[in-house]
């Protein structure tokens, strides 16, 4: 089922992140500080494969459920991986290149907004077709 709306869609990123064991995650609404994207979804892995791995499973989530990014960068060197879904853009770091960029510091006024808990869903469920 796709998303309805860009909070669903950086909700759905979120959780496919979160399949691959992304650590320190945070959804942040810019919507009313920002002309290009409503949320970025930030979180970051412990090694550059790890990084690869959330961003490909991230990218097969959502193209499971016909979206496809507008663009991508950083995904050979596991840094710094950017997936621009429109509006909603993933940032996924290396952990100590996260530390050493701070985007929630340059963000500081963006709200933060919550993962809520994944519905109640009837099992079995083919992996990958919901992330709502």
């Amino acid at each position: 089922m796709k998303p309805s709306n860009s909070k669903e869609k950086a909700f759905c990123c979120a959780r496919a992140a979160l399949d691959h064991k992304a650590i320190d995650l945070v959804i942040l609404s810019i919507q009313n500080l920002s002309s290009f994207t409503d949320y970025f979804v930030i979180c970051s892995g412990n090694s550059d494969r790890q990084v690869q791995a959330i961003a490909s499973h991230i990218e097969d989530t959502l193209a499971a459920i016909g979206i496809a990014p507008l663009g991508t960068e950083g995904k050979r060197q596991g840094h710094w991986v950017l997936l621009d879904y429109g509006e909603v853009v993933v940032h996924i770091f290396y952990h100590p290149v996260r530390e050493f960029y701070d985007l929630e510091r340059l963000w500081v006024d963006a709200q933060k907004i919550d993962l809520p808990l994944k519905r109640n869903l009837p099992r079995p469920r083919p992996r990958g077709k919901s992330c709502i």
